[in-house]
């Protein structure tokens, strides 16, 4: 997993609550397991019309937004199904950070597993972070996970907090797998143990 440390980019916003996850990424793409190739599909039916045509109004489709690394958006982000292809498709996309009021459990904790940070604040702050996204191309925010705070255009800052161990996940690129990986030591040393300690377990494998 690509750690994360410090993310500059231009901001999106989406002021949308109960953003649930079919309309993160419509059932009809859930077919891959592959983590790629989701990202044209982000937010498809709000991005696209019938005939496959680009919305112009919709924001990821305006010029100013096309690259958008953060999005702010509304309350209860990520609510409906447990489906791990809505942060698949966020991340494929490019977006590396979401802030929000609040976001759906099972959406903030699949975010950790797939590099992406989610930032809760209170609604004043999503909402000045939120004009600050207006700004088009010139809604540059910088997110320091290290100093937990979010920097704005104008160089205002904002902090945010975050759970200790899933800050140092994110710092370090560890999902699941990374973790368990950097035991591997301890397992082996676990595995050789129980082979000398019980070797019919071995052959019975």
């Amino acid at each position: 997993m690509e750690k994360f440390v410090k993310l500059t980019g231009v901001a999106a916003p989406l002021p949308l609550i109960n953003v649930d996850t079919d309309m993160i990424i419509p059932k009809q793409f859930l077919k891959t397991i592959k983590r790629t190739g989701l990202g044209k599909h982000l937010f498809d039916e709000m991005r696209y019309d019938e005939n496959g045509r680009e919305i112009p109004d919709f924001v990821l489709n305006q010029p100013a937004y096309r690259e958008a690394k953060i999005l702010v958006t509304g309350e209860n982000f990520g609510c409906g199904s447990s489906r791990e292809h809505a942060p698949w498709a966020i991340a494929d996309f490019g977006i590396r950070c979401i802030i929000a009021p609040s976001f759906a459990d099972i959406f903030y904790n699949n975010c950790f597993k797939n590099g992406i940070l989610p930032v809760v604040l209170p609604q004043e702050d999503v909402d000045k972070l939120m004009d600050d996204a207006r700004r088009g191309a010139n809604a540059v925010v910088t997110v320091d996970l290290e100093s937990q705070t979010i920097t704005g255009p104008d160089g205002g800052e904002i902090r945010f907090d975050i759970d200790p161990f899933r800050k140092h996940c994110l710092l370090n690129g560890l999902d699941d797998i990374g973790l368990t990986m950097a035991k591997v030591d301890r397992i082996d040393a676990y595995e050789a143990r129980m082979a000398a300690e019980r070797p019919w377990l071995r052959a019975a494998s």
